[in-house]
């Protein structure tokens, strides 16, 4: 029996062992890899769509289904851009781990397929305030503007800084298409031809693949704004509009139900 003090006393046996421990944890890691062929879960949902019937020639409506994780809306990516300008992932994390009090307190655990259109992620390492992963629906757009706004307000404790030049600043989109064909040379489906609309049809659903024509981005983005009434404290088009926008679609793609952990735990 080898004693401690013995490892460290030799500095080469000390470095062998350590080899040795960090091939296995190594292993242990890796070579589960190869038994899964995706690395990426395939999350799926039904949405019913109206087709026309090949033999009456009617409009009729079908239930298929899509992929339930979609790229951000033009106002969800320049809110996430703002998102990332403003450091909120230094404090907020959006990853919730696959533990009992996380998901109590959090929601189901998060999936890698959740992440997937996101440049860079925005995973965090910290947790000064809450996990942001499944905030999407659970406040009020107005609540999300306060907050922003003035964190005390609804919550007394916080210690969130302000940003109430959010409201203020009218939201610069006149470069949106540019970041979305950016963004579709590293693989996000935004579609820039017809073949690749269609693509996204089949994918995602014609609503969705509506919302990622890069030549349409501009009037997607105002819609969505105007529609979604993110911020009414002003008459335009602010920061505060896309970056509550982006807040509340976090989480919301798809709704998980109970015995979604016996299909995705494989991926764990």
């Amino acid at each position: 029996m080898i004693r401690h003090e013995q490892i460290e006393k030799n500095s080469g046996l000390l470095l062998v062992l350590t080899l040795v421990i960090i091939s296995i944890g190594g292993l242990i890691e890796i070579v589960p890899l190869f038994f899964i062929n995706d690395t990426i879960e395939v999350v799926k949902k039904e949405v019913t769509e109206r087709t026309v019937d090949p033999n009456t020639g009617k409009r009729v409506r079908v239930k298929r289904e899509v992929d339930a994780i979609r790229p951000y809306t033009p106002l969800e990516m320049l809110g996430r851009n703002i998102y990332v300008r403003e450091g909120c992932y230094t404090c907020h994390s959006q990853q919730i781990r696959p533990m009992q009090d996380e998901y109590l307190r959090y929601g189901y655990y998060s999936l890698a397929a959740e992440s997937q259109f996101d440049h860079p992620f925005q995973w965090g390492s910290k947790r000064t305030g809450p996990d942001l992963a499944r905030v999407g629906g659970k406040f009020s757009n107005r609540w999300h503007v306060e907050h922003l706004t003035d964190p005390r307000s609804v919550e007394p404790k916080s210690i969130m800084p302000s940003y109430p030049w959010l409201s203020k600043n009218k939201l610069y989109y006149k470069d949106v298409e540019a970041h979305m064909k950016a963004l579709r040379i590293t693989g996000v489906p935004y579609s820039k031809t017809e073949e690749e609309y269609n693509a996204n049809v089949e994918r995602f659903g014609e609503s969705v693949a509506k919302l990622l024509v890069i030549e349409n981005a501009t009037a997607n983005l105002e819609d969505q704004a105007k529609t979604g009434m993110f911020d009414t404290s002003s008459d335009y088009i602010s920061e505060m509009d896309a970056l509550v926008a982006y807040l509340q679609v976090l989480g919301t793609m798809y709704q998980f139900k109970d015995d979604d952990g016996i299909e995705y735990s494989k991926f764990r």
